[in-house]
């Protein structure tokens, strides 16, 4: 009983609405149930000079579940209410065409609609009859007194290819508005036949910008598995591999297989066990539904669907819908401007054509309400009948134009422009004489067609071309599904891929409704975002996405989330503890502020005020016996270059600078190479005192010429030829070490040519090594007044200070290597001036009775004795 009455308010709904909706002349089908509207001959008609004809799908698939038992959904075949745009949409194309001075303005447009059929057996059932005239079937024949069959619309592909291979035959031209089909783009197959849909090209792009926008780099993909499909995986994943995205499952699922309920259970699982929170849907209307039939009965929380339109086409028949876990999806629909003509029609011009047949229209608003509801229809007397209209009418019919509707209000006026370009070519050749009127065909459109190009009302470029097509912009939409069954769509966002690359996407976060249990905007991530200061490192056998999070090496850093690896910072940059930012290397240098500068600083000068003392001493007791001893003139020598060595350490102190640098070593090699040369020729003084001195000596005289004091200037010079070598092939200049200690830019002195440098230090060595072998051979001559054996000594003081020193320098970066080397200086020069003069000012200053002739006359018989 309660079928009956459905099917008794639906057949109300549709006569009524064609009556006070169509003000063209209309010719009116009764069905006979509210299934029975698939098996009319014509739904409705209008004449016109041509006709379009429309095979539009009024009935849809719908979901109905008992609102007692939530897992009691089933699939059935019912009336589709939203698809009575379509209708509405044809006939304004039509009006308008018809009402425009400027188009086709000898001509009227009219039309044919006819339900689709979804039995195989009956699919060119109604395009015979429309081709044939007067609801009749008969192939090959036809019961027009003309010709006036103009093109066809259709549907989805699996009307339009057996259509089409029917019109093929006619060479009558065939637009489809359903979702586009790469099987249709074969020109070769299907050669009257065009897509107004644009081509999903840039559909992969906008999902996964979304999914960019919301950091969501672990996805779920449910598939059906299709030419078309597998084009878009094709283009999916490569998108996704250029953006860091990754599918967590890809399912690709064939119709058979979404039909098979036995997997449910099992694919649920896989759904649910999975660590994404993201699953994209794509397929047709008649997968989509399947899909959400087959999981419908699952309350599936925390996911978030993406899809593409064909999920608005579908119906859910559902009383207490808010509890569905395909609650408030993301669609992507293909944009197109705001057709206010049509709103315009359907609210405005509906009510005032009307207005006559109130009693009709209020109980017909009254039926459909009760039918939608399911409620107690005496609380409709509350409302005005204009307002219950106009609810009904945003509520039922949708009053914002769908994708298909777009796509038939684009191909009747494409229709119109060829045909109106028909006409004006014919006019423009030259008629012949006696001739009979040209017949015109449909076939004579398809050459103007394939290069139509113009603007519509709405201000959208149309091209038929599928080369010369723009690509396809798209709206986001959202579905919020209330209680008793009603829905409202919302546009959340926009994607446009002729904006900047970082200003495709548009989103309005404040209007996007999150399914059931997300309070807030969700993540969907394989593994957490690697903080700066870390970098990813893939795990063996996972996706790219899924990775472990390292730190980064010592002086490198990642100022970024998720970086694949970590950048050095400049060799004058340093890591910051964290590793997330580089900081400024500080400058050091052995300065004089420092502790360490100030100590060695001081300690040189009071070690070369020490040496200047002893020269004043040794000046002022130049007359006594151990003054003149071992050749006066040279101590005096010995002691200005160990004043100048403790002074050279200065130069390794403060900022260096080129002329430090150059001073630095050549300064400390010649000074120390005088005291060095006169160390031996003190040496060699003593050898020649007690080996040349004895009477009738034949070589006596190279005592009494001072010929060891030539020892100096040779030496000297050799040293100052090796320094002006260095200078010469590759002086010292100012360095920067910022690798030996972190933190820190080194400022040295680079020692250039190393060649030369070690040339002269080598020299050094040697003089150093032939003073002491010298001073040791001689270390047992008689010992009063003699400074044999304090010679050896300081040489041995002076060689151990200088081997030490080389592994400790070597050892050692920054200003404590520089420190290193002035203590050095300081230690040897030291030595000298310790080992031999010390002995000397002790007898000077606290013995004197030591240093006199008479002294040395009383001891030595004693020592002669023995």
């Amino acid at each position: 009983m309660v079928r009956d009455m459905l099917d008794k308010l639906f057949k109300l709904f549709v006569n009524l609405t064609r009556l006070f909706t169509l003000q063209l002349p209309l010719v009116v089908s009764s069905p006979e149930d509210a299934r029975g509207i698939c098996r009319e001959k014509s739904v409705a008609h209008s004449r016109g000079d041509v006709v379009i004809a429309g095979f539009f799908p009024l009935y849809s698939w719908e979901l109905v579940s008992n609102i007692n038992d939530l897992a009691g959904q089933q699939q059935s075949f019912q009336t589709n209410s939203k698809k009575y745009q379509l209708l509405l949409t044809l006939v304004l194309a039509v009006e308008e065409i018809n009402k425009n001075h400027h188009l086709l303005p000898n001509m009227t447009l009219g039309f044919e609609i006819y339900s689709e059929h979804y039995k195989d057996t009956d699919m060119l059932e109604d395009p015979l009859i429309w081709l044939s005239g007067k609801n009749k079937n008969n192939p090959n024949y036809t019961c027009r007194r003309d010709n006036k069959a103009l093109a066809a619309l259709t549907g989805t592909s699996s009307t339009s290819v057996p259509i089409g291979t029917l019109l093929d035959l006619y060479k009558i031209p065939q637009f489809t508005f359903g979702s586009f089909d790469p099987l249709l783009s074969d020109k070769g197959k299907f050669n009257t036949i065009y897509q107004m849909a644009a081509k999903d090209s840039g559909l992969a792009l906008a999902m996964v910008s979304l999914m960019l926008y919301f950091r969501w780099t672990w996805v779920g993909l449910f598939i059906t598995e299709d030419d078309y499909s597998v084009w878009f995986l094709s283009e999916l994943t490569e998108e996704m591999g250029k953006n860091g995205i990754c599918l967590a499952f890809e399912n690709m699922i064939t119709y058979i297989a979404v039909s098979d309920f036995s997997n449910d259970l099992s694919m649920h699982r896989q759904l649910m066990e999975s660590s994404t929170n993201v699953i994209i849907i794509y397929g047709d209307s008649k997968f989509l539904l399947s899909f959400i039939l087959k999981f419908g009965h699952f309350l599936i929380t925390g996911k978030v669907w993406v899809m593409n339109s064909p999920y608005e086409d579908m119906i859910i028949g559902k009383r207490y819908f808010l509890i569905n876990s395909f609650h408030a999806p993301l669609i992507f629909s293909h944009h197109h401007r705001n057709t206010t003509g049509f709103t315009s029609f359907i609210l405005t011009d509906t009510l005032s054509k009307n207005s006559g047949v109130n009693f009709l229209s209020k109980s017909w608003i009254q039926s459909v309400y009760c039918l939608l509801i399911k409620s107690d229809c005496r609380d409709l007397g509350h409302c005005s009948y204009n307002a219950t209209l106009h609810w009904l009418l945003r509520h039922i019919f949708d009053v914002t134009m769908s994708d298909e509707s777009y796509n038939i209000y684009n191909a009747v006026y494409t229709l119109a422009h060829a045909l109106h370009q028909r006409f004006l070519h014919h006019m423009e050749e030259p008629p012949v004489h006696n001739a009979q009127p040209r017949v015109f065909l449909s076939s004579q459109l398809h050459p103007f067609l394939k290069k139509i190009q113009f603007t519509n009302p709405v201000g959208d470029q149309v091209v038929l071309n599928e080369e010369r097509k723009l690509q396809a912009e798209y709206d986001i939409m959202s579905f919020w599904n209330f209680p008793e069954g009603l829905g409202q769509r919302v546009k959340v966002g926009q994607f446009s891929p002729f904006r900047p690359h970082d200003q495709q996407l548009t989103l309005f976060e404040n209007l996007i409704e999150w399914p059931i249990g997300i309070t807030k905007t969700p993540q969907s991530v394989c593994s957490e975002s690697c903080r700066p200061g870390f970098r990813k490192a893939s795990l063996e056998g996972n996706a790219t996405c899924c990775f472990e999070c390292i730190p980064c090496p010592e002086n490198e850093i990642s100022n970024v989330t998720d970086m694949e690896q970590c950048m050095r910072c400049p060799d004058l940059q340093f890591a910051n503890t964290d590793r997330n930012h580089c900081l400024m290397k500080t400058e050091i240098f052995l300065a004089y502020e420092d502790a360490l500068g100030m100590t060695l600083a001081c300690t040189a000068l009071c070690c070369s005020a020490l040496t200047a003392v002893v020269l004043g001493v040794f000046i002022k007791h130049q007359d006594t016996p151990i003054v003149k001893a071992n050749n006066q003139a040279l101590s005096y020598i010995l002691l200005i270059s160990l004043i100048c060595c403790f002074l050279c350490s200065l130069l390794f102190l403060g900022h260096p600078n080129t002329a430090a640098c150059i001073l630095q070593h050549t300064t400390f090699a010649v000074v120390f190479t005088v005291a060095v040369s006169t160390v031996l020729a003190k040496t060699t003084t003593v050898v020649l005192a007690f080996t040349l001195t004895a009477p009738r000596r034949s070589k006596r005289q190279w005592l009494v010429s001072r010929a060891p004091n030539l020892i100096i200037p040779i030496c000297t010079l050799i040293q100052v030829t090796l320094c002006g070598l260095w200078l010469r092939i590759s002086p010292p200049f100012v360095d920067r070490d910022s690798h030996s200690e972190h933190g820190h830019v080194i400022i040295l002195c680079n020692m250039g040519s190393l060649t030369t440098f070690y040339c002269v230090l080598g020299y050094l060595g040697a003089l150093a090594m032939a003073s002491f072998t010298v001073a040791f051979l001689v270390r047992n001559l008689p010992d009063i007044f003699n400074e044999a054996k304090f010679l050896t000594f300081s040489m041995l003081v002076f060689c151990s200070v200088w081997l030490t020193f080389l592994p400790v320098y070597h050892s050692t970066k920054g200003k404590v290597m520089v420190a290193v080397e002035v203590f050095s200086i300081l230690a040897s020069s030291g030595g000298l001036l310790g080992c031999i003069f010390a002995p000397k000012c002790y007898i000077i200053l606290i013995r004197p009775e030591r240093n006199s002739l008479h002294s040395f006359r009383e001891r030595s018989p004693g020592r002669n004795q023995s």
